[in-house]
C-alpha cells in the first residue's frame, strides 16, 4: 500500500508563481511514473504533468512552458513549480503514483488527498 501526503498550494494572484510536493511513503513497493492532476467540482480530472523515474516529462498543452514537474527518487517525493500563474489554473491538484508491490503482477494508481490551488487578484 501506498500513502500520498501534499503540501503546498494556496491563493496566489495572476502571474505569480507556486509549487505543490507530493510525499509517497509505504514500504515493500517500486514506484514508475509520478505525476499531477487537477480536478474541478463536477469536472473529470485532468492530466497536468507526468515525470518517469528516468526523468522524462510531459505536460499538458496548457501549462507547457509555464509548469515544472521534477522528482526526488531517494525521497519518493514529486514536485510542481507552477510559474504565470492564470486563473484558469484554478482547481484542486492532486499528486498521482503508478506502482506496484515487490513481486506484484499488476501497477495500481495511487491518489494524494488533493490541495486546493487558486489563482484570483
Amino acid at each position: 500500500q501506498v500513502q500520498l501526503v501534499e503540501s503546498g498550494g494556496g491563493l496566489v494572484q495572476p502571474g505569480g508563481s507556486l509549487s505543490v510536493s507530493c510525499v509517497a511513503s509505504g514500504s515493500g513497493f517500486s514506484i514508475n511514473d509520478m505525476g499531477w492532476h487537477r480536478q474541478a467540482p463536477g469536472k473529470q480530472r485532468e492530466l497536468v504533468a507526468r515525470i518517469t523515474r528516468g526523468g522524462s516529462t510531459g505536460y499538458a498543452d496548457s501549462v507547457k512552458g509555464r509548469f515544472t514537474i521534477s522528482r526526488d527518487n531517494v525521497k519518493n517525493t514529486v514536485y510542481l513549480q507552477m510559474n504565470s500563474l492564470k486563473p484558469e489554473d484554478t482547481d484542486v491538484y492532486y499528486c498521482n503514483v503508478k506502482a506496484r508491490s515487490r513481486g506484484g503482477l499488476f501497477e495500481n494508481d495511487y491518489w494524494g488527498q488533493g490541495t486546493q490551488v487558486t489563482v484570483s487578484s
